[in-house]
């Protein structure tokens, strides 16, 4: 079993900054691509960046120069800063892992998502 946990979603006005932190657990070999996805009400789950292990980043193009991704590969930790918020940054945030088990399957694994709201 795999969990993923996040963290540090809230509330926070426009122009604000925000960051979040998403632990894996469980029974893990190895990590390849982290990353964070959000979905707003209505919308469609999208991309807001990926981190292979390696240190290669992805952003959508909505949050291009205001939000970074890291990752601590050792503590198997990714973490998203996002600065400049805008009213429409406010959706569910959920983090995603590919991971490799012990018994050496891999599979894609999610969090239970984190709540962001930015006020205008």
């Amino acid at each position: 079993q795999v969990q993923l946990v996040e963290s540090g979603g809230g509330l926070v006005q426009a122009g604000g900054s925000l960051r979040l932190s998403c632990a894996a657990s469980g029974r893990i070999f190895s990590i390849n691509v982290m990353g964070w996805y959000r979905q707003a009400p209505g919308k469609q789950r999208e991309l807001v960046a990926t981190i292979s292990n390696g240190g290669s980043t992805n952003y959508g193009d909505s949050v291009k120069g205001r939000f970074t991704i890291s990752r601590d590969n050792a503590k198997n930790l990714v973490y998203l800063q996002m600065n400049s918020l805008k009213p429409e940054d406010t959706a569910d945030y959920y983090c995603n892992a590919r991971v490799t088990t012990l018994i050496f399957r891999t599979g894609d694994y999610w969090g239970q998502g984190t709540q962001v709201t930015v006020s205008s």
